[in-house]
């Protein structure tokens, strides 16, 4: 496995960081400098048809070996990480034989994981975890799922008296805001189903995320020096918060869990004159999802007429939705996830996604993709963590569920 450890501290360490505010695809230049990275080891491994397309979308095949017909499998990683968190100069650092306390990763600027506040590290004792010096992520969302997807691939190339059929690599860019499937070529790929490696800790598999939207509300109110203001000023911030205070607080991320949707306010930018706010909306359920959206329609057409002066302009566009149904005709694809981590001594953990992977587009675009674990934890933050020994099992669940569809 020195393999798997080689190559995901190398690729962490190149900034992949993508920026939604970019037309392009990749959103980011930068992006290209892993992609031609991944392509040569690629080609070292020994894949054939590796091609690198103009958008910066990696597809890669390794022939089948065997004589039986065997649905053609993929396995789909993306690239790029979040753009919430600096992910320049990443320093990974490997802590061996961790001991079950407080990791201190910056004693200079006194940034320590406490287990007080991530008891989850407690399930790692005496196991080898490799965590950031606090001032950027890790960036094992995703390049853990790349590279667990390569190593799986890399121990069936080097061992060929193992019977496979024909499995595809797919590797994108700009996952993280909501692009990874737009460009992805699903005829292409040509797999009769995938599965994403972008889950967090060991034994998730998931195959059930949010429906998604996005909502951008311009209010343009009317600045009048406050001396002379009276009923005449309309201030545009306050129009925003009092929107807010109209959706529903314990609707909040920080408030929710499991099925339970949300709205997130993710960017207030005002003045009097002009504020311009952001949510995000989520939720599992279509129709709870369509109530939400329709709620915030609603505060903006109340506000509109209450400050029949004010301009409030509202942008609500689909991000994505929950590829449930798509996969629930195929479920027998979860249960092959599921009795291969079961063979691998993994317990599986089912459960929806509380956000979106390229799999739900990907399904809907043809390609029912569950998604598998890599092992992660605190993902687009300075916290973020993984366990090598989950990468491992990780390995061994994508080689486990190559074995069993030979069977």
């Amino acid at each position: 496995m020195s393999f798997l450890l080689e190559k995901f501290l190398q690729y962490v360490q190149i900034d992949t960081t993508a920026d939604a505010k970019s037309k392009t695809c990749p959103s980011t230049e930068i992006q290209w400098n892993l992609a031609k990275v991944i392509v040569k080891d690629l080609e070292e491994i020994g894949l054939v048809d590796i091609s690198l397309d103009e958008n910066g979308y990696i597809m890669g095949t390794l022939p089948s070996n065997s004589k039986k017909d065997i649905p053609t499998i993929g396995f789909i990683a993306h690239m790029d990480t979040a753009p919430s968190f600096n992910g320049t100069d990443v320093k990974p650092r490997i802590i061996e034989k961790y001991d079950g306390e407080n990791i201190v990763l910056n004693k200079d600027l006194d940034i320590v994981m406490q287990t007080k506040d991530f008891p989850e590290l407690k399930k790692y004792m005496n196991q080898t975890l490799i965590v950031t010096d606090g001032t950027t992520l890790l960036g094992a969302d995703d390049k853990a799922g790349i590279v667990e997807i390569m190593t799986a691939l890399k121990f069936l190339k080097d061992n060929p008296e193992i019977e496979h059929g024909e499995i595809k690599i797919g590797i994108t860019p700009d996952e993280e805001i909501g692009r990874g499937a737009n460009l992805f070529d699903v005829e292409k790929f040509n797999a009769k189903f995938a599965y994403t490696i972008d889950g967090g800790e060991i034994g998730e598999l998931e195959f059930e995320n949010f429906n998604a939207a996005s909502a951008n509300i311009v209010i343009k109110g009317r600045d009048i020096h406050p001396g002379a203001s009276k009923n005449k000023m309309i201030n545009s911030m306050l129009l925003a918060m009092e929107l807010n205070a109209m959706l529903p607080a314990n609707e909040r991320p920080e408030y929710t869990e499991g099925y339970e949707g949300f709205f997130l306010l993710t960017n207030f930018k005002g003045s009097v004159e002009l504020t311009e706010i952001d949510y995000i909306v989520r939720d599992h359920s279509k129709e709870k999802f369509l109530e939400k959206k329709s709620l915030i329609e609603s505060a903006v057409k109340y506000l509109a007429g209450k400050y029949s002066d004010a301009e409030i302009i509202l942008t609500m566009t689909d991000s994505y939705y929950n590829m449930r149904e798509m996969i629930e005709p195929v479920y027998h694809i979860v249960d092959l996830a599921k009795e291969a981590m079961l063979e691998v001594g993994v317990k599986p953990i089912i459960k929806p996604i509380r956000g979106g992977t390229d799999g739900a587009r990907l399904s809907f675009k043809g390609l029912p993709c569950p998604n598998i674990f890599t092992g992660g934890h605190n993902f687009h933050g300075k916290f973020e963590f993984i366990s090598f020994q989950s990468m491992e099992k990780s390995v061994q669940v994508i080689l486990k569920i190559v074995e069993i569809m030979t069977r």
